[in-house]
């Protein structure tokens, strides 16, 4: 409640928290928007694998020239500019940063950023987190035995339904849900970059107008990344995973307490304490009314007759029963908040999420048929989506992590809706990635056997 109080206080003091921003696209360009708004914070240097564009981003963004052109990261922390380059390890290993902000959205080299600034003792703030799904237990600690923090980005979904679930426990409720919303229906998980943009709502020209990607964002449509998110949700909250995927029940925000109970008592969850994704569109199509597409929620249960009825005395919408009631945010800011995240774990030592434990896994699956010597193009691409499974599953099956499925050849074929294992693929088993992904199961599989 006082981050803003202690960011005051470092700027009055002359001691900035100095960040260190790897990728300057565009979750980085929201964070870059507000931090010449922000007290107490010194971006020293960003680097990217395209300077001009990071320049052009931030002039995009309003900032003003002079402010860019720090021509080190030295000269950058001796007159409060900021420096632009492709070095990210000399950023990493500058001794004055002291948050790294990893924003490139490629898992691989995720991993590799995040690791190194560990080893130079950094904190970081992964809004990667594709690379949190497939190794952010084991991320987390290799962090915490470097005595830094790893941290979910806050203004992310994950993060922020972290903090709702944090909310709710702390006030002494048992979790029986809690996810996010998305605009759903079967047939997206078989979406391309070609369709995504009818499929998603809006028009090339929006989308150009925006820069968006039309990768990424198919990676939003086709599924991969609401399990991606959920993922990382169930292993900072310790909330369980459908068996066999994300159900996506469709419900306004008023019916996300009708949906979000147990089978045994009308709604769709296998158990109470899960994660689930919400779908803004009906099974036929039909737009739902005051939906939950870019929020967050989570469903609480009143144990007790009194609260019951305090929910009641205070008119708090539930299920028929009485008990059930969420809460919810029905928006979220992405890149423009990942400032509580920088705080937090600067000023407070204090993650705004991170895995505690490994119980879910994002899966690779096929599109289509997948014939050998194809090379798959991980999420939001032409060959696979993302399928949320418990990670014991996972683990059984040697089930191909999704983060790790790009520039990957396919070595037998693999039928439509199937998930792949390593057996179907080549990998490269020299990356930093695939190597922590593999500790990681040698070190949280146990007693699941895994399957090489």
């Amino acid at each position: 409640m006082n981050l803003f109080a202690k960011l005051q206080q470092r700027a009055a003091e002359g001691r900035p928290v100095r960040i260190g921003l790897i990728g300057a696209g565009k979750f980085g360009s929201m964070y870059l928007a507000q931090i010449p708004r922000t007290p107490g914070v010194h971006l020293v240097g960003i680097a990217d694998l395209s300077p001009a564009a990071a320049q052009t981003n931030l002039a995009r963004v309003g900032w003003e020239a002079q402010r860019t052109q720090a021509g080190s990261l030295d000269e950058a922390l001796k007159t409060g500019a900021t420096h632009v380059g492709e070095d990210w390890r000399a950023l990493v290993r500058h001794p004055a940063i002291d948050v790294i902000v990893e924003c490139t959205g490629n898992p691989i080299a995720a991993v590799d950023h995040c690791l190194e600034a560990f080893a130079q003792k950094k904190h970081v703030v992964n809004v990667t987190v594709e690379a949190d799904a497939f190794c952010g237990p084991l991320l987390a600690r290799k962090a915490a035995d470097a005595g830094v923090v790893y941290s979910l980005a806050f203004g992310d979904q994950p993060a922020l339904i972290c903090d709702l679930v944090d909310w709710a426990r702390t006030c002494g409720f048992p979790v029986v849900a809690a996810g996010r919303g998305h605009k759903w229906l079967p047939h997206f998980s078989e979406s391309t970059p070609e369709t995504v943009w009818g499929n998603y709502g809006l028009t090339p020209e929006q989308a150009a107008r925006g820069g968006l990607n039309p990768k990424m964002f198919n990676s939003f449509l086709d599924g991969s990344k609401p399990s991606i998110e959920s993922t990382a949700v169930s292993n900072a909250t310790g909330l369980a995973v459908p068996s066999n995927g994300l159900l996506y029940p469709p419900a306004s925000v008023e019916d996300i307490p009708f949906v979000t109970r147990p089978k045994s008592e009308g709604g769709v969850l296998e158990q109470k304490g899960m994660v689930e994704v919400i779908s803004s569109l009906e099974a036929d199509g039909r737009k739902i009314p005051y939906d939950i597409r870019m929020g967050v929620w989570v469903t609480v249960e009143a144990e007790t007759d009194y609260i019951k009825n305090c929910f009641e005395e205070y008119n708090a919408h539930t299920d028929p029963s009485g008990r059930y009631f969420t809460l919810y945010k029905r928006w979220h800011l992405i890149g423009l908040e990942v400032g509580v995240s920088v705080a937090s774990v600067a000023l407070r030592g204090e993650p705004t999420g991170v895995a505690t434990g490994w119980n879910a896994d994002v899966v690779a699956t096929a599109k289509r048929d997948l014939a050998p010597g194809e090379m798959l193009d991980g999420e939001g691409g032409y060959t696979v989506w993302g399928k949320l499974l418990p990670a014991a599953t996972s683990v059984a099956m040697g089930g191909l992590p999704l983060g790790l499925a790009h520039n990957v050849k396919v070595v037998r074929p693999v039928k439509k809706g199937q998930s792949l294992s390593w057996a179907d693929v080549a990998m490269d088993t020299t990356t930093h990635a695939y190597r922590t992904r593999r500790a990681m199961e040698d070190l949280f599989a146990q007693p699941a056997r895994r399957v090489a």
